[in-house]
């Protein structure tokens, strides 16, 4: 065989590949064999919003930490157990990820209709887009076909997840580390237009920034004031605010004209805008002058994130109860 004859196969054999790897997650893997999951989890999460209006930015927020840890494989719902060390107790996921139980009855309701059939990692990624589009954001079409993880990586989820005190240049490395660029952080950090964040996550900016003993000058000083009275010093940690103060269950745009106006909750929020030549600040100008332009960016952007090292095929497992491996 010349040279160019082995070329040629082996070029055609990596598209062949590529396309086979890609094809395993589509947005019709449960046609024909749970045709309505979709219905299913969006019963769900409307029954659930009834009594919790924090319930679709928590869903939302559960895929994220799901996907930056090893890929998109449900190991995020995993309790401990003798095998498993729970990543729900990393530093980032203690005391603060929430909607296990939703998911735990969305699952349930899949099982009795179609058991055996619908991973955990699927309903999270279905959770997220139908919680996004209840908030009044965009739809997507959801790829689907990942199975569960039987493991977890708690030392994964203290270290791989962007943080709020993150600077740009670490966001940046973070969403790198998962295939995700400038136009994905910018994109998906849109998902803090609606949610509730706790006081621990922002005293550090109200009144020792970087060691200094004073506020990050970034802020705005009439919403320091608000997030200082909400927040005082050697109160408590737990006290909740809005990521948005003004649209706070409303998934829209509004998360880039506070960063315009230096009112980010979060440093790494702010950092998008106000760090000294960002690239990321064109894009936070553009999305927030276009509400129609975020939303397209942010399907896409969670399209790409949701293809972050998905189990398929034969690898993984589709669990029986999301807080469990099968067996155990």
């Amino acid at each position: 065989m010349s040279l160019k004859s082995l070329n040629l196969l082996l070029g055609f054999s990596l598209i062949l590949f590529f396309q086979g790897s890609q094809a395993q997650l589509n947005p019709t893997f449960y046609n024909t064999t749970c045709s309505n999951v979709s219905a299913i989890v969006t019963t769900m999460i409307q029954q659930a919003q009834i009594s919790d209006t924090r319930i679709l930015a928590s869903l939302t927020r559960l895929f994220f930490h799901d996907c930056f840890v090893d890929g998109c494989d449900g190991s995020v719902l995993l309790d401990d157990s003798s095998t498993i060390v729970s990543e729900k107790n990393a530093i980032p996921n203690n005391n603060s990820l929430r909607g296990f139980d939703v998911v735990d009855n969305i699952k349930t309701a899949v099982e009795n209709v179609c058991p055996g059939v619908v991973s955990c990692a699927d309903i999270l990624a279905l959770a997220a887009e139908i919680s996004v589009s209840l908030a009044g954001g965009p739809s997507w079409s959801v790829l689907l076909g990942r199975r569960d993880s039987t493991t977890a990586n708690q030392d994964g989820a203290n270290t791989l997840l962007p943080s709020p005190f993150d600077s740009l240049s670490i966001i940046q490395s973070k969403f790198s580390n998962v295939g995700l660029v400038d136009t994905d952080i910018v994109s998906l950090s849109g998902a803090h237009t609606f949610g509730r964040a706790q006081c621990k996550f922002v005293t550090n900016r109200l009144y020792n920034f970087s060691g200094t003993g004073s506020s990050d000058p970034s802020l705005n000083s009439t919403y320091l004031t608000v997030l200082q009275q909400n927040c005082p010093q050697n109160g408590s940690d737990a006290i909740l605010n809005n990521l948005d103060l003004t649209t706070l269950n409303t998934f829209d745009n509004k998360y880039y004209t506070n960063l315009q106006m230096k009112e980010g909750l979060f440093q790494s929020d702010q950092e998008l805008f106000s760090t000294t030549n960002a690239s990321t600040s064109s894009i936070v100008n553009s999305f927030a002058s276009n509400q129609t332009k975020f939303f397209q960016s942010f399907a896409q952007s969670m399209i790409n994130m949701g293809n972050t090292s998905p189990l398929t095929g034969s690898r993984g497992q589709i669990r029986a109860s999301c807080r469990k491996v099968n067996g155990s």
